[in-house]
């Protein structure tokens, strides 16, 4: 990849200022699986190489789970961007990583329990979905 499109891959998944904070820029050695950074810094990095890959499929297994919630936002609008326009399988415990979804499938011990949009399951009174929403926003609240 050119070096424009590096940036413009770093801009679109939310890791270019970060990368310019570091003391060389886009040459900065970042050591043995990026443990000198963060866990959001990570996971905008791995969608920054997804972007310049440009799969048609793409699959993101728990992507924001290790992150603290200004993280989480990071990295959920990056993906938000990298899934646009490609069938994307996300496998998620928080439903913000996945209510923008065409299509949601709830599990439930190892059982496809429930199905529709996120709308949709909200609205589904007594449903699986709809009570994880209400565990999660209550979660949140406590934060």
């Amino acid at each position: 990849a050119t070096e424009a499109e590096v940036v413009e891959a770093a801009r679109i998944a939310n890791a270019h200022d970060f990368i310019l904070a570091t003391p060389d820029g886009y040459q900065t050695v970042i050591g043995d699986r990026g443990g000198r950074l963060s866990g959001g810094q990570r996971q905008r990095l791995s969608i920054a190489r997804a972007i310049l890959r440009n799969p048609p499929i793409l699959i993101l297994d728990e992507a924001t789970s290790a992150l603290d919630t200004e993280s989480e936002k990071l990295v959920q609008e990056a993906l938000t961007r990298l899934m646009r326009h490609r069938t994307s399988l996300v496998i998620a415990h928080r439903l913000s990583t996945v209510q923008y979804a065409d299509e949601i499938i709830v599990l439930h011990q190892g059982r496809i329990a429930e199905r529709g949009t996120h709308d949709e399951l909200l609205r589904r009174p007594g449903g699986l979905y709809q009570r994880l929403s209400q565990l999660q926003a209550t979660n949140a609240a406590l934060v």
